[in-house]
């Protein structure tokens, strides 16, 4: 245990004092514009809460229309959840329990993805989405097999799917975690050699071993990439702009940008603000409600 003087701890409490007021500013000058009246913005943002918060949140509900679009935003967390938990247990898993060639290089290839994000890759991953089966048609056209089936059976091949305004358009690209994989591999390498031995010993097979010894043991490791997970699926903002048109599509961070006033609109700030509070509110409650398990999963190891 670590010995502070006094004069150590307030300085370290003040510092931890002034850091929690700026993490908290923002926060409060929301809550405080989300309460007061659009009158009472004529020389800036009130310094104290007002009494129409209820009304102004009511207000944004129905010029948003955030009920769908929370829901959207939910389902798409939760799958680009799943799935990034999905992929990071398996993919750690076949690197590190499984010999098979090149599986060095190919964890070294997947580290290297980590300086290409979404931003970068966004071109090709709209192309992909708006016709998953262009590379097929492709290749049928480039090998002339499009052609030998028009010219036998006169029917002209023509593939087409597209993810554009879909639940699978929104999440598969997004499912994909270098940081999740490089996770579960540096946990699955503290996993004692002596426990895979016992297991084999005792019949299990890989699949058995994965799901009923390594998932319980990664259950710390499981919540905090969820937490990640989750957070990072609810706060998209650039791929749902592109991949979706219908406004029944659209997720609450689109439905947060559309509140935001423009030059010539009327300056509903206490409209936004409340806004700004009813989106931020699923991964604020999620966060505090798995922060114990999120910090243990990033910093210790249950075995």
């Amino acid at each position: 245990m670590v010995h502070m003087s006094r004069r150590a701890r307030v300085a370290s409490h003040l510092v931890l004092i002034v850091g929690l007021t700026i993490s908290l500013g923002p926060i409060y000058v929301a809550f405080v514009a989300a309460s007061h009246p659009v009158e009472s913005f004529g020389e800036g943002v009130p310094i104290w809460f007002g009494d129409q918060i209820m009304e102004n949140f009511a207000m944004a509900w129905q010029r948003g229309d955030f009920g769908q679009q929370l829901l959207n935003s939910t389902i798409v967390a939760l799958i680009v959840t799943a799935g990034k938990c999905l992929l990071a247990t398996t993919a750690a898993f076949s690197i590190t329990y499984f010999q098979w060639p090149g599986r060095a290089v190919v964890f070294w290839l997947v580290l290297l993805t980590l300086m290409l994000p979404l931003e970068v890759r966004i071109i090709p991953s709209y192309e992909i989405a708006a016709n998953l089966l262009d590379p097929v048609q492709t290749i049928a056209n480039v090998t002339g097999l499009t052609a030998l089936i028009e010219a036998v059976g006169g029917i002209r091949i023509d593939l087409k799917l597209s993810l554009l305004d879909s639940y699978a358009g929104l999440t598969l690209p997004l499912m994909a975690t270098v940081t999740g994989t490089f996770l579960f591999r540096q946990f699955y390498l503290t996993i004692p050699d002596a426990l895979v031995d016992a297991a084999r010993l005792d019949g299990a097979g890989p699949f058995r071993f994965f799901i009923h010894i390594l998932l319980p043991l990664s259950k710390t490791n499981l919540a905090a990439l969820a937490t990640i997970s989750f957070i990072f699926g609810w706060n998209q903002y650039l791929w749902p702009l592109l991949i979706t048109t219908e406004p029944e599509m659209r997720t609450a961070v689109i439905g947060l940008q559309a509140m935001i006033p423009g030059v010539d609109d009327l300056p509903l700030w206490n409209h936004a603000m409340a806004a700004t509070l009813i989106v931020v509110t699923p991964p604020v409650a999620i966060v505090l409600l798995l922060q114990r398990w999120f910090v243990r999963g990033l910093v210790n190891s249950e075995r």
